[in-house]
């Protein structure tokens, strides 16, 4: 792990910051049929650590936009490689990521989402790089704001390795 440059978050404050989304969550969506849209693959961890958490019943389904390839720079043309299989008309659709940067990919999927015509359409991220915003997206849910950093672990890749790691760290690239 020669790459690694630094822990920016260790799995004790992920996991307290991921407890307090789930309650926050499970609260706002107490009695609606809420249904979880996790953007593969990055959001994985992140997505299956927070819906245990939340404590209501919800609905579970996957998308897969690509923008990144193997590069740790964006290529900017968002394509879909996988979209849901569930209908989203009338029910409350919380879309969830590992992170929003310059906010393109989250804007593009809730345009998508929100012309299938749910009853609401809100976003979920574990980290939030405000810095590199060049679509202003709301998001409702936000787990920690970083700086302008590349970060692995935690769900988050560089090339498709570092997946795996249990917090989130800046990785030389």
């Amino acid at each position: 792990m020669n790459d690694i440059q630094e822990v920016l978050l260790d799995e004790q404050s992920i996991a307290s910051k991921v407890r307090e989304l789930g309650e926050r969550i499970s609260h706002d969506y107490a009695g609606r049929d809420l249904m979880l849209v996790c953007i593969l693959k990055g959001a994985i961890t992140f997505t299956a650590d927070l819906m245990r958490k939340i404590e209501i019943p919800a609905t579970l389904d996957f998308i897969q936009p690509s923008s990144y390839g193997n590069a740790a720079v964006s290529s900017r043309k968002i394509t879909l490689k996988k979209d849901i299989e569930a209908d989203v008309a009338g029910r409350h659709v919380l879309l969830v990521d590992c992170i929003i940067d310059t906010g393109e990919t989250m804007d593009f999927l809730m345009k998508r989402l929100r012309d299938r015509g749910p009853a609401s359409m809100e976003g979920a991220v574990l980290l939030d790089k405000r810095s590199r915003r060049v679509v202003d997206v709301p998001v409702k849910y936000i787990g920690f704001e970083i700086p302008d950093r590349f970060v692995v672990g935690y769900g988050l890749d560089y090339a498709q390795k570092y997946r795996t790691l249990p917090y989130v760290a800046v990785v030389r690239t």
